[in-house]
Order: C-alpha cells, then sequence, then structure tokens
C-alpha cells in the first residue's frame, strides 16, 4: 500500500517542502530509504524502527520502501524522523490516508515515541503554507515557533501514539492560537544616558543610525568606544514583522531563538572577538550555516580591535557590506544569507593605542603606518562615518549632567526614517546608505554653489567615485535629520568632515 504526507527541508535560510512516500509490499522484507539523503537522515530508519515498536506497533514483515522528494535536493537533518513515521503507519493501513490531507509532520523521534524538537521549524512552516498545506504537527518546544509564522494551524503533540489519536478521531485535535505580532522589547540593559562626554561620537552615532550608515570610532583604550557601540541598538527603529521573520529565521536555523520568544523582538548585536576566522563570520560548513554576518542582519556587527582582525577576515566583509547578503559555494550548491547589517568597528590608532599623543604614545612612524595598514583601502572605503573618540576627561566621568536617553534620540532617528522609507517607497531600499547611483542622481541634488564645494572637497580629499557618493549619502542623511528637501553646505560640509579623519590616518585615498 502507498501513502504520502508532508515534511520540511532547509536551503540557506528558507524551507523547501519534502513529500515524504512510503510504500510496503511483499517481498524480501527491509526498509529501504531513498532521496539523496545526508548520514543523519539515512539513521531515521533505525530510530523510526524502533520508536514504532516501542510505542505498541507490531509490523509484519514486509519491504518498506521510503522516497524523500525532491530527488535532486540533498536532505540533511532529522526533521523527516516524523513523516516517514507517519508514512509508514499510513502505508500499513494503521492511519486512514484522508487524514493526511493538507497536513505536514515536522519532529524527531526518540526511541520511546516521543517527538523531539527540530531547528529552522520557522522556514519551513512558511514553505509549507506557501505550497498549500493548512495544518502541521510539531512538538511541543517548536509550536510556538511555529505560530509566530501565523500562516497555518499548529497541533501541538508529544508522542507517536498521541498522532495516531488525534488522525484517527479518537483523540481530541486542538488547534494552537496565534500569539500575534511580537512586540519590540524596548526594556534594555544598556542606555546611551549612561554616556557621559563624547559629543562628536554620540552625534556620529546618530547619524549612521538614522541612514544605516557603516561608523569607525578611532581612539585610545578608555575613550568608550565600545559602550558607545554597545548602546547602538537601543536607538534603531523597532523591527518590522517581515524584519522580526527574517531575522529568526536565521536564529532559528542556528538553534539560537530564546526559548521565552518565538519571534526575536530587538535588533540583534553582535561582537565576535578578534580571533574569528572567516568561516566563523561568513557562514560555512558542509553545509553551510549562517556565520556572525548574518547573525547581524538588521542589527549591528561591532568589530573591535578592527586592526587585530586577520586581513583575509576582513576582507571578506567587502562584498556583504555592498550586496546585503553572503553567498556560500559548497560542491552542492549555493547557499545564500543575509547581510543587511550596520557595520560599527573601533580601532586603536597605533599598536600602543595612544597616537598621535607623542607624550603618551611610544609608537615610530613605521610601527603606526603598519598597524594602519592592516585595513584596506577597499574596506576603508565602504564605511560611511569616522569619528574620532576624545580621551576621556575627569569632568566626564564624575558629571551628575543628566544626557540624553536612548528614547529621546530614536524619537529623532524614527523622524528620519520616516522621511526615507516615504522617499524609496517600492523601491526595495529602506536607508539612504542603500541608495545606487540612479537615487544618488534623483534624491542628492545639489545648488550650483554647493556642487563648487563638493568638487572642492573630492579634490582635496583625493575621492574615489565611492567617497564621493558617500559623502552625498551622509549628506542626504543630515538634511532628512533637519527636516530639509534641500542638501545644503552644512550638511556637506559635516558629512565631509566624517571621511577627513581617514585622510588624517591614512592619507589620501589615491595614496594608499
Amino acid at each position: 500500500m502507498f501513502s504520502k504526507v508532508y515534511s520540511g527541508g532547509l536551503r540557506g535560510i528558507d524551507g523547501y517542502v519534502v513529500q515524504v512516500e512510503a510504500d510496503v509490499s511483499d517481498g524480501l522484507p527491509g526498509f529501504y530509504m531513498v532521496g539523496s539523503l545526508a548520514s543523519e537522515v539515512k539513521e531515521a530508519e533505525e530510530r523510526v524502527r524502533t520508536a514504532l515498536r516501542n510505542a505498541g506497533f507490531r509490523l509484519s514483515s514486509k519491504k518498506i520502501t521510503v522516497n524523500l522528494s525532491p530527488a535532486n535536493v540533498r536532505k540533511e537533518g532529522t526533521a523527516c524522523d516524523l513523516p516517514v513515521a507517519v508514512a509508514v503507519l499510513a502505508a500499513y493501513g494503521i492511519l486512514e490516508p484522508s487524514s493526511l490531507k493538507e497536513t505536514g509532520f515536522l519532529g524527531e523521534l526518540g526511541l520511546d515515541g516521543s517527538i523531539k524538537p527540530v531547528r529552522g521549524v520557522l522556514s519551513m512552516v512558511l514553505a509549507m503554507a506557501e505550497s498549500g498545506i493548512k495544518r502541521c504537527f510539531l512538538a511541543e518546544e517548536n509550536v510556538a515557533e511555529g505560530i509566530a509564522a501565523d500562516c497555518l494551524d499548529i497541533v501541538r503533540i508529544r508522542s507517536l501514539q498521541e498522532i495516531i489519536e488525534l488522525l484517527n478521531g479518537t483523540g481530541k485535535l486542538r488547534i494552537e492560537k496565534d500569539q500575534g505580532f511580537c512586540a519590540a522589547d524596548t526594556n534594555y540593559s544598556v542606555d546611551f544616558s549612561e554616556v557621559n562626554g563624547q559629543r562628536l561620537m554620540r552625534r556620529a552615532t546618530e547619524v549612521a543610525v538614522a541612514g544605516g550608515h557603516n561608523l569607525l570610532y578611532i581612539g585610545p583604550p578608555g575613550s568608550g568606544k565600545s559602550m558607545m557601540a554597545r548602546r547602538i541598538p537601543t536607538i534603531m527603529p523597532a523591527l518590522s514583522r517581515e524584519e522580526q521573520l527574517e531575522v529568526s529565521k536565521v536564529y532559528s536555523i542556528c538553534g539560537m531563538l530564546p526559548k521565552d520568544h518565538a519571534l526575536i523582538g530587538t535588533r540583534p548585536y553582535r561582537a565576535p572577538h578578534h580571533t574569528i576566522s572567516a568561516q566563523a563570520l561568513t557562514g560555512g560548513g558542509l553545509w553551510p550555516k549562517p556565520g556572525e554576518i548574518s547573525l547581524a542582519s538588521r542589527g549591528v556587527l561591532f568589530l573591535d580591535e578592527l586592526a587585530e582582525f586577520e586581513k583575509r577576515t576582513l576582507e571578506i566583509l567587502r562584498q556583504p557590506l555592498e550586496e546585503h547578503q553572503v553567498t556560500v559555494s559548497r560542491v552542492n550548491g549555493s547557499f545564500s544569507f543575509p547581510a543587511h547589517f550596520m557595520l560599527a568597528a573601533a580601532l586603536n590608532p597605533c599598536p600602543c593605542g595612544y597616537y598621535p599623543d607623542r607624550s603618551k604614545c611610544s609608537c615610530t612612524e613605521h610601527q603606526v603606518r603598519r598597524y594602519l595598514g592592516k585595513i584596506s583601502r577597499p574596506l576603508l572605503d565602504r564605511i560611511d562615518i569616522c569619528v574620532e573618540a576624545a580621551p576621556v576627561t575627569y569632568r566626564d566621568i564624575r558629571t551628575e549632567q543628566v544626557n540624553e536617553s536612548s528614547e529621546e534620540i530614536r524619537i529623532r532617528i524614527e523622524a528620519a526614517r520616516k522621511i526615507q522609507s516615504e522617499r524609496y517607497a517600492g523601491s526595495g531600499i529602506y536607508t539612504n546608505s542603500e541608495m545606487g547611483i540612479r537615487q544618488i542622481r534623483k534624491f542628492c541634488n545639489l545648488k550650483e554653489e554647493d556642487e563648487a564645494f563638493l568638487q572642492q572637497i573630492f579634490s582635496r580629499l583625493g575621492l574615489s567615485a565611492r567617497g564621493c557618493h558617500k559623502i552625498l549619502k551622509v549628506a542626504r542623511t543630515l538634511a532628512d535629520m533637519d527636516g530639509k528637501e534641500q542638501i545644503e553646505r552644512a550638511h556637506l560640509r559635516e558629512a565631509a568632515g566624517y571621511r577627513d579623519l581617514q585622510e588624517r590616518y591614512w592619507g589620501k585615498e589615491g595614496e594608499a
């Protein structure tokens, strides 16, 4: 007898539907599984056999053939354990085939017949809904994640025996209710009000977040660079529903979804150590999984001690910073992961950290150039805003002045972001930093005298085309923050100031 049920698999962060077909026939007894299977999927044969026996099902000796389709896509993971068991039971006539229509199953089997959770449920449930599946049976630990997809009925199950009772009508089938949109959590453990002094850094950080620009802090140790970066998520706008789903899909695949939240409601903040490998940063493995870049998508990737990272690792950032996605190629195909992050980096200006203060700095000019030379010009060119962190004074430390809170700053940023979302509506662009040449020509028009001013900046700093466009993008953000339609001289001057620091430390762009 033949039966068919539905399950899911993962490719990148996206799910796809797997058809699990089972056939029971006379012939040499055996359990055969086909369909381009990874080792853990092949092992499902023994898990299913043992789980069925311990759940009280004594199956007659027959030839059992299970096919996982599409056969041209390699299956991995243990999500197909449960659907294989259900398909076999239906093929033996223990389950009524009509009860399996438009129904999906995801779960790993314990040897006692219990149902265990699996990774990537959110992506697979979304794929099932797109293919017309109406309900899905999930392990108890995966139910909240399935409900969060808000696209099909979710049924909570704990064991194989419970599934039989539910599908044959002897048990009460209960559909889990939608928990609704996961509101953003604004109760952060840190706040910008805790940052004293550093007026320029605060301003640069606000501008960077308002326009989605990449940001580099340069300054001596203990000047508050890491402290400032840690608070960036607290001033970013709340995640939209679509962004929550994207972020949660990445974390679900990595098994990092918090148990108390169906969806991630806050902007990610990732701060990998400088010893991280290139593969861990971008994602990889035989069957690639997301790396730190993708875990930071829709949030902040903070690279502290930027010059201490391996140069090869840093150069890998160049493509994701431009294309907002990471593509990992393997023999089995190419896998794409989101990389829509804001880069924030911190850098000491020399090995000892105190250049150009010669009263403290013990480095030679050669050591300084060699240290800063670890950061390539193409990577620097992708950083829109560079700001210097001034040494902290005693007055900064002991002041009782009340600083602006993250909420106050976030309100201004949300106003600027609203202008941008209306400007780029329907274009697939959300912030000024994402503008292409076409958008720059349309939205960054200058008065004749300001055009001449920009030309002077271009010549003085020896800018590349990308560098010039970066200044225009930042100037567009500054104008939005001021509520101005027209980019003005003051906006260009401030935007150019964020590039001046590169000239001071690395020289003109043509000299690198």
